[in-house]
């Protein structure tokens, strides 16, 4: 049985990693783009990031001021047993947040919509917010913990079937030369693309698809990966580099998620993870083991399936 005590314990070390420690698969990703980067202010930017990391890693600071909205994703094995059950593990989950935005410390960004109080952790009305998903045949838990700003980076059009694969591309680039232009996001990013599903499914979608793939991942579906890279290299064509500046480094990688959807429609979402990518994950096995790494493993053939059974 995995107990409260590790669970906490794990979720506030992921706090920590997240903030801290950039993820290796970014970190390569903006190096090739740094070395390809032909924009002064672009490479400027991307040299500067590079430095700033490598000086949060070693004074073990939040790498970003901003540390986003802290949030969740679990993945259970479906033969997991969890001490005091599913609700104590979702309150070991919000007592790490607290903890961890009072000791690393996190920037306490939650606030209430309207009355603006707040609770100085993190903590609140359906904050940090907690996905689940399943895996059969396993014992553990993963918990993935992301810090995604929460203000700008995303979009969401009806496209409708006619628009077709073009109205795709039209839309994904009208949204990332809206962000930069505007700086609505903090480029270079992995852009996530949610494709069908209903409108908040969608969504969920393509954050999930821009927080927890990693660069260089590719769709199973070949003609997706196609279009992943087909998208990649339009936005970089862009001419805007870093931070929106003149250059080629826009996206480091895209990824798209799909759903079934409505016949009549062809729902689309677009959201970027900012230059400061802050991902970590954590396995908790029954014997009271953890392995942390930086690779979610979120999406799997079984949470991908189209079939009714298993």
């Amino acid at each position: 049985m995995i107990s409260f005590d590790t669970t906490e314990k794990t979720a506030f070390k992921l706090m920590e990693k997240a903030g801290i420690e950039i993820p290796d698969d970014y970190l390569a990703g903006i190096k090739v783009m740094a070395n390809k980067e032909e924009g002064d202010l672009s490479s400027f930017v991307l040299g500067a990031m590079l430095e700033n990391w490598e000086a949060a890693k070693e004074d073990r600071r939040p790498m970003c001021a901003d540390t986003g909205l802290p949030r969740y994703y679990i993945k259970v094995g479906n033969e997991a047993k969890f001490e005091g059950g599913f609700v104590a593990l979702e309150r070991a989950l919000r007592e790490a947040t607290a903890r961890a935005t009072q000791e690393i410390p996190l920037r306490p960004n939650r606030v209430h919509p309207l009355w603006r109080n707040e609770h100085n952790n993190n903590v609140g009305l359906n904050a940090p917010e907690v996905e689940w998903s399943f895996e059969p045949d396993a014992d553990w838990i993963d918990i993935t913990t992301v810090h995604k700003g929460g203000l700008f980076g995303t979009d969401y059009r009806m496209l409708f079937p006619g628009d077709g694969i073009d109205g795709i591309k039209r839309f994904f680039l009208d949204t990332i030369i809206a962000f930069g232009k505007r700086g609505l996001a903090c480029q270079p990013a992995i852009v996530g693309i949610g494709l069908g599903g209903s409108k908040d499914t969608c969504m969920v979608l393509g954050k999930q698809a821009a927080c927890l793939r990693t660069v260089g991942d590719k769709n199973p579906d070949p003609k997706i990966a196609e279009l992943e890279a087909e998208l990649k290299e339009l936005g970089n064509k862009t001419g805007m580099g870093a931070m929106g500046f003149v250059g080629s480094s826009m996206v480091v990688d895209c990824h798209i998620e799909a759903g079934f959807t409505h016949t009549g429609g062809m729902p689309m979402s677009v959201h970027t993870f900012c230059l400061s990518s802050r991902r970590a994950t954590a396995r908790l096995h029954p014997d009271g083991s953890v392995e942390y790494r930086t690779d979610p493993q979120w999406f799997t053939p079984y949470s991908r399936r189209e079939t009714v059974s298993w």
